[in-house]
This record gives C-alpha cells, sequence and structure tokens, in this order.
C-alpha cells in the first residue's frame, strides 16, 4: 500500500506551519489545511491568494484582521476535546494577521474558489452538533462549515470525535464521481488529534481503498497527533478509535463542481449497517460536549 497519502506529524511542516497541505502538494485542484502553532505573544501573517480560509481555533484563542478593517476576536478553547470553538472566514485576495496573546494551535482549512466573499465571524453557538450513528458506531460531528450550515463558495469542512473502540467514517463511503443527486467529486484532507489517557498518547487508524476511479488511493495507516491523510479518491473508513483513547479529525473538503454539496455513496458491501442504528442507542458517552449557549464573545 502506498504511505505517500499519510503524513505523519512534522511531515508536511514548511516555513511557520507544523502542517502546509496546498493543492500543489496534494496533486489536486482545491483543497489546503495548514495547521499554526504560535507562542504567547505570536503572530504570523499571510496572503489568503486564490483560496477562502477559516481559522478555526485547535488549542487557544487568537485575533484574526484583515487587510479591510475587519478585527474578529475569536474565544477559541482548551483543546478540540474540550468544546465548540468560534472562527473566522477570510475572503480570497485578502492579507489576514493571526495574534494570540496566551498562544495556541490553529488550523486554516482552504479551498480555492471563484467568489469573493465577505468576512465573518462564526460564534460556537450557532454550530450544529450532530450525533451520527449508534452503539459502536456512534460519533460527534462539529458542522461549523457544512455545506448547510456556513457560507463558504467551494470550502466544506466539520470535526468528528469518536469515542475510545468506537468506528467512525463507517459504513465506508467516497465522493469521487460526480452523480448530480448521488454523489459529489470532493478532495478531502483527514487531521487526527489523539486524546491521551493513562500516560500514553494513544493512535488511531485510518483505512482507504481503491473504489476504480482516480488515483486508486490505497492506505491502512497508524495515524498519531498532528498526523493527516490525503483522500483524493477512493472508498474512506473506518476511522477507527483505540479503546480509552477519543480520536478526534477535521475533515476539510471542496471539489469542482458548481454545487457545494456533500453527497455520498456508501461502499455497497458494508451499507447495511445504517439499518442496524433505529435498534440501537447512541453511545451513552456522547455529546463529548455541546455548542454554548450564547455568544462568548
Amino acid at each position: 500500500m502506498s504511505t505517500e497519502f499519510h503524513l505523519k506529524a512534522g511531515a508536511a511542516a514548511r516555513d511557520a506551519y507544523a502542517l502546509d497541505i496546498d493543492p500543489a502538494r496534494a496533486g489536486w485542484g482545491h483543497s489546503a489545511l495548514r495547521v499554526l502553532d504560535l507562542p504567547a505573544g505570536g503572530h504570523h501573517s499571510f496572503a489568503t491568494g486564490d483560496s477562502e480560509w477559516i481559522v478555526l481555533p485547535l488549542a487557544g484563542g487568537c485575533t484574526v484582521r484583515t487587510d479591510s478593517g475587519e478585527t474578529f476576536e475569536l474565544t477559541g478553547r482548551e483543546s478540540v476535546f474540550s468544546g465548540v470553538t468560534d472562527f473566522a472566514y477570510v475572503p480570497r485576495d485578502a492579507r489576514v494577521r493571526i495574534d494570540s496573546g496566551a498562544g495556541g494551535r490553529f488550523a486554516l482549512t482552504g479551498a480555492r474558489c471563484e467568489r469573493r466573499l465577505p468576512a465573518r465571524y462564526g460564534p460556537a453557538h450557532e454550530v450544529p452538533v450532530e450525533l451520527r450513528g449508534a452503539g459502536h458506531c456512534s460519533r460527534q460531528v462539529n458542522n461549523f462549515a457544512a455545506a448547510g450550515a456556513f457560507d463558504c463558495d467551494k470550502l466544506i469542512a466539520v470535526e468528528v470525535l469518536t469515542p475510545g473502540g468506537n468506528w467512525s467514517s463507517y459504513p465506508p463511503h467516497k465522493h469521487d464521481e460526480c452523480r448530480p443527486g448521488e454523489e459529489s467529486e470532493l478532495e478531502e484532507i483527514y487531521y487526527f488529534e489523539i486524546a491521551a489517557a493513562h500516560g500514553t498518547d494513544g493512535v488511531g487508524y485510518q483505512r482507504v481503498s481503491p473504489s476504480g476511479h482516480g488515483r486508486g488511493t490505497d492506505v491502512l495507516a497508524e495515524v498519531r497527533t498532528g498526523d493527516a491523510v490525503l483522500i483524493p479518491d477512493g472508498w474512506h473508513g473506518p476511522s477507527i478509535a483505540a479503546p480509552g483513547h477519543t480520536l478526534y479529525y477535521l475533515n476539510v473538503m471542496a471539489g469542482p463542481g458548481a454545487d457545494r454539496e456533500w453527497l455520498i455513496c456508501d461502499h455497497p458491501d458494508h451499507g447495511w449497517i445504517r439499518g442496524t442504528w433505529p435498534d440501537q442507542p447512541v453511545d451513552p458517552r456522547l455529546p463529548l460536549y455541546e455548542a454554548p449557549a450564547g455568544d462568548a464573545r
């Protein structure tokens, strides 16, 4: 199996970024992800270029400023396992500065786009928190930039939290063909963080198998905090959380379609599992947390 799609922590670091995946590095056309670590009092500036971006705190808070004069104060959070965060959307063809008084780690989820939408603040209390699946397939999805939750031109991004011992991204599914009304063509990045427990950092597992389309992506990876997996095509799932360790991943998606939509096709050998969910309870450990009741700014 190829390892070019599994980027271990640090393998895709560049300049100021602990992780920097752009379309050129990924070998595709649209999706991008950067992870930025800032010390206390640190700052970073970047040009958005031909892409729209969301600044998403993974740990800590920050101030986001654009060259058009917008300023967004992001409260952030202690970690991805502690709560829903607020975020800032910044458009293409802009310059952006991020300042963090206390320091932190920030994801920049991006997508090449055509329209220049206004810069905006995304409050944590407006993030839809979804419980998906049931039984050992239960997981939590924070739909902060899902297609129906927040307006972007091309970018789709969500967070998924899977309790230890559970499988998510299951049944395996794909979105590598444009089939109107049935499936959308989307490149996808998975970025992982894993909750430590009993003095160990923990691991997770990610599977991607060839669908017969595109590059024949074939991955069976042991993933750790800071790792990423590129999915240009193929059946992806399961994402497996080791017992005792909650698995977090950030999904970043974009594609060439005129409509911004997330339409998936289940693997024909495993789609039956959905039919078992109505007879099972959702894992009682979920939700790990809910969106706050009001604006935390």
